[in-house]
């Protein structure tokens, strides 16, 4: 049985007190990796001395020092885009292999300050590019309820590792789902907030103006405590915003009484497995019963956002990954010349995908079809901004599914880029409007988790949490797997 399947409130609340030692959970939490790890594959880096140290230094910490911290001996789980000093930080990729960062990304920091004892680093899509973790130089990622299919991407490491039982917690990345698909495809929870609320400093850049990151747990109660800690400014991030941060665990049971809530036609039309769908119009029939008022509502330029994301994304991720060069750290392939130790590194060090997306985005921004291109998709993410806007005067939130499918299974989609991206249309426009969105369980069609999302206006995730305490009351779930 996992270690850590308590809630992590009751489990930092004895670590607190004393009732058990930081040292035991994650003594406990590495013998469990060591058994369920070789099935999954979802962690890569990890230092079991170092973060037995940690848990021996705060277990000497005076009880009343213990007790101010909100996740006293909590193991995390840390998305391997995200730098830290103690351990390598690759992105999935070869061209960072070996690389040691010499700072830790503030939320890392953050979620240590308050007792997290990082336990591993997560496998990802190389880069964050992907909606799988098939695409990673150390290998794909399972699905923890079914070792034949994918967890979803790019922080499938993280949502398994989880799912899985090896961690209570874990922080990802999302620039166009890559939090909430995966938690879907797991089971469990995770929670993209709005573009500003939580640092950037730290995370491997894929498309700035696009990525958050953010926590993925087993429970909304989990998320919210972990959202609390990484949450609020940062001076170290230029786009971090200076917004109040509410107490999400003393709103999370806040009655909901006249929530309206928007169905858009686009999200359950064409393109939506029926299972899938089946399985979020029950939970909503619920929530109906609960007295939430559904209204239907168009958004008639989602059908634009996926051509417009893989349009941005990469011509942001051409800028950024203009950095991995060769010269000052990670690969470097020797060459006569600057050109040719750049062609060859690079050729070397980064996989299909990533050359794939980091050619696509330098094309779009290439004279004569940057107007063409990525002066239209720009045009088109104000439209989808609007279209938020306007549903935003009549309904509180948006619901829709988190992901279009059950998990599929894995290799299925290896040579087909396209089918592979269509898996980002449910949650693409939330990144490209800046808004927060959640995923939450819904219930399981043919063994397989199904999870509803619900996008608020920025700075809803109070709300967007509430909801999701209220999916929790009304979804029974089958117990974790097995492993």
């Amino acid at each position: 049985m996992s270690p850590v399947d308590d809630s992590v409130k009751g489990m930092a609340e004895r670590v607190k007190t004393g009732q058990i030692s930081a040292q035991s959970l994650v003594s406990s939490c590495f013998q469990y990796i060591r058994q369920v790890e070789p099935k999954v594959h979802a962690l890569l880096a990890h230092d079991e001395e170092l973060a037995m140290e940690k848990a021996r230094a705060l277990d000497r910490l005076p009880l009343s020092e213990r007790r101010e911290l909100r996740l006293a001996g909590i193991p995390l789980v840390v998305k391997d885009n995200l730098v830290t000093e103690d351990l390598d930080t690759t992105a999935g990729s070869r061209i960072l292999e070996g690389f040691r960062s010499p700072y830790t990304a503030s939320v890392v920091k953050r979620a240590e300050e308050q007792g997290a004892i990082v336990v591993a680093k997560s496998n990802l899509d190389e880069f964050g590019m992907g909606s799988s973790t098939e695409h990673s130089v150390y290998g794909p990622t399972m699905n923890p309820w079914d070792f034949s299919r994918v967890p979803g991407g790019s922080s499938g490491g993280s949502a398994a590792a989880v799912a899985a039982g090896m961690a209570p917690l874990a922080l990802g990345s999302d620039t166009g789902g890559s939090i909430r698909q995966p938690a879907a495809f797991c089971g469990i929870v995770g929670i993209k907030p709005t573009y500003g609320r939580v640092s950037r400093y730290g995370l491997i850049a894929y498309a700035s103006s696009l990525d958050q990151v953010g926590p993925l747990a087993r429970t909304v109660e989990d998320t919210a405590l972990l959202l609390q800690v990484i949450s609020g400014h940062d001076p170290l991030d230029a786009t971090s915003a200076q917004m109040p941060v509410p107490d999400y665990l003393a709103q999370l049971d806040r009655p909901l009484q006249g929530l309206r809530v928007g169905v858009p036609r686009e999200y359950f039309g064409d393109g939506i497995d029926a299972n899938v769908k089946m399985v979020v119009e029950d939970v909503l029939e619920r929530l109906k019963q609960e007295g939430v008022s559904m209204v239907e509502i168009d958004m008639p330029h989602t059908q634009y956002a996926v051509a417009a994301y893989y349009l941005l994304a990469p011509a942001e991720a051409s800028s950024n990954l203009s950095r991995f060069d060769g010269v000052r750290y990670g690969l470097r392939v020797p060459a006569g010349d600057l050109r040719t130790l750049y062609q060859r590194t690079r050729a070397q060090g980064m996989g299909d995908e990533v050359r794939r997306r980091v050619l696509l985005g330098t094309h779009v921004l290439s004279a004569g079809y940057y107007d063409q291109y990525y002066v239209r998709a720009q045009k088109v993410r104000a439209l989808i901004r609007r279209d938020f806007e306007r549903a935003f005067e009549q309904v509180d939130l948006v619901v829709t599914p988190s992901a279009p499918e059950l998990p599929f299974a894995l290799g299925s989609r290896a040579d087909d880029p396209m089918k592979m991206y269509l898996s980002d249309i449910c949650t693409v426009t939330a990144n490209l409007a800046g808004l927060p969105a959640l995923s939450v369980p819904a219930g399981f069609e043919s063994g397989l988790p199904v999870g509803i999302q619900w996008i608020g206006p920025a700075w809803s995730e109070d709300l967007l949490l509430r909801v999701g305490r209220m999916v929790e009351r009304v979804v029974v779930r089958p117990p974790w797997p097995k492993l």
